[in-house]
């Protein structure tokens, strides 16, 4: 029993999402072992990553999708980042990939690059995405989404899942998401007023920060 990992830390080894981990349990690709509760536990010795993603390549003929987003203009260098980030690993993995990016708050679907992802993971165009974290999808709603790409059996990679943030550090840039939305639709998405108070807000966040440190 000591060698029996989480499904959470499972995923981590893997470098996938925990639903996939549940899609490739219900095909007989990665089965896990079930506690008496009902849990699933992952022994370590059997976790061989790439054996799995390249089961999955050969049997799913589908693309590859990798997506990056950031909420406002101020951070068009991060964007530019992820989508290196992006390349890079699916490169590595020897994947062929389209990749998809977006300007705009995590806190809606009101975005093209989103609305056109989806729309391929409903039509059955996508057979895998890859994130560099969580939140870049959506900040609200994210598993909603990959509760649907679990049932369209479409593989969620996301590249950066440790050192996940604080409540205190989640918390501060939910707020950061709300005040972008609210700026923008008062003072216009590229406006000084709007940058200045985000500015002014995210400063007080680090500030904040900082005492909690």
């Amino acid at each position: 029993m000591e060698n029996l990992v989480s499904i959470g830390k499972a995923a981590k080894i893997l470098g996938v999402s925990e639903i996939t981990l549940r899609r490739w349990d219900y095909e007989g690709k990665l089965p896990s072992i079930k506690t008496e509760g009902g849990h699933r536990r992952y022994d370590i010795s059997k976790l061989r990553p790439e054996k799995v993603h390249k089961c999955t390549a050969l049997a799913d003929d589908r693309k590859t999708v990798a997506y990056a987003r950031v909420s406002s203009h101020g951070q068009k260098a991060d964007l530019e980042r992820q989508k290196q980030v992006l390349e890079l690993f699916c490169s590595q993995n020897g994947w062929t990939f389209e990749l998809i990016s977006d300007l705009g708050s995590g806190m809606n679907c009101h975005k093209k690059g989103l609305a056109k992802l989806l729309n391929a993971i409903l039509t059955d165009d996508v057979g895998r995405i890859v994130l560099t974290h969580k939140d870049r999808l959506l900040r609200f709603g994210a598993e909603l989404v990959f509760s649907i790409c679990e049932a369209k059996n479409v593989e969620v990679v996301i590249i950066n899942k440790g050192g996940e943030p604080s409540f205190e550090e989640e918390l501060a840039s939910d707020v950061l998401e709300i005040i972008a939305v609210f700026s923008a639709r008062l003072y216009g998405s590229r406006s000084e007023k709007s940058e200045k108070l985000l500015e002014d807000v995210a400063k007080a966040v680090a500030e904040v920060r900082q005492t909690l440190v």
